[in-house]
């Protein structure tokens, strides 16, 4: 694993991502069991201070939020305050999608995409307020090749300039296509440097086709972040499909073990991210992040990557 690229380093290993944690309703399965009935903004908050603790005490130093997780900048932001030691933590964040849901579960709609400049605007003013200059990464959220962010010249200028201020600029990507949003994105440049400096991806034992693609952006300086490494639960005991479940059996290990282990053994990533809303959970993370896995282990367990996200937009937030 390694951290590369131009800016305030990302660093290397587990990272904490706050989207099941900033919201009371997520696409993720367990939800019930993980955090019961009350989901009040002030049990989420304090929920999330405990998980943050608990995760930093065990070394994780990257903290992942978005404009579209509810408050989880605003719970972040919370805790960094009534912690002023901790000063060796780096935090990401996200624009591109408004949150809508109005802290209720049973929401229609509970996040709307814009990858407009006027967005932007907006919500950099909006994540500035609360995370200041502890912000080390900015991220156009969920980039597909149907964007308009990548050709837009203004919104591209206008990241630049943020990138004057020592904050590292990049992407996340989601959909089948994310490989040809990654290559095309690592190709940008504006003033004759590279744009994006951080990609975060999808990337797991279902779905892989981003592999080859994130190691050509970590070979041009690129810091990739993985995300979804769990398959928002469906690489759980839980949910794991039969042959999942198989390949980490035979290796004595949790299914969920097995997926946080091989994403952590990628070469080409500097962070993954886990999306733990329980002490017990980052417990079984950091467990997982010891593991030593045999060669291939987790080979050959992927979906077609049509077929894997079909699957995911069928999931219902909870």
């Amino acid at each position: 694993m390694r951290d590369i690229g131009t800016g305030p380093a990302l660093g290397e290993g587990l990272g904490l991502g706050l989207a099941a944690l900033g919201r009371p309703a997520y696409l993720n399965g367990g939800r019930d069991r993980d955090l019961g009935s009350d989901r009040s903004v002030d049990a989420m908050r304090r929920r999330t201070a405990t998980v943050l603790d608990a995760a930093y005490a065990g070394g994780v130093r990257y903290f992942d939020a978005a404009r579209s997780y509810g408050r989880a900048e605003e719970f972040l932001a919370v805790w960094l305050a009534a912690r002023p030691a901790v000063d060796d933590v780096v935090i990401g964040s996200k624009w591109g999608y408004t949150y809508v849901g109005e802290w209720r579960s049973e929401a229609p709609v509970h996040e709307v995409k814009d990858h407009s400049v006027e967005a932007y605007r907006r919500q950099v003013a909006e994540t500035r307020a609360l995370l200041g200059d502890r912000l080390t990464a900015y991220l156009i959220h969920s980039v597909t090749p149907e964007s308009p962010a990548l050709g837009d010249p203004a919104l591209l200028r206008e990241l630049a300039q943020l990138r004057s201020q020592s904050v590292r600029i990049g992407l996340s990507t989601s959909g089948p296509a994310q490989a040809e949003t990654i290559r095309r994105a690592i190709g940008l440049t504006v003033d004759g440097e590279p744009l994006f400096t951080v990609v975060q991806s999808t990337w797991n034992l279902l779905e892989t086709s981003a592999g080859p693609a994130l190691a050509e952006a970590a070979d041009a300086g690129t810091a990739v972040i993985v995300k979804e490494t769990l398959a928002n639960g469906r690489l759980t005991p839980d949910e794991a499909p039969g042959p999942v479940a198989g390949a980490a059996r035979e290796l004595g290990i949790p299914v969920d073990e097995l997926a946080l282990a091989v994403a952590l053994a990628q070469p080409w990533a500097a962070r993954v991210l886990t999306g733990a809303v329980t002490v017990g959970q980052i417990d079984r993370n950091l467990h997982a992040a010891g593991l030593d896995l045999p060669a291939g282990a987790g080979d050959g367990l992927a979906e077609a990557p049509a077929e894997y996200w079909a699957g995911r937009s069928r999931r219902a937030w909870a």
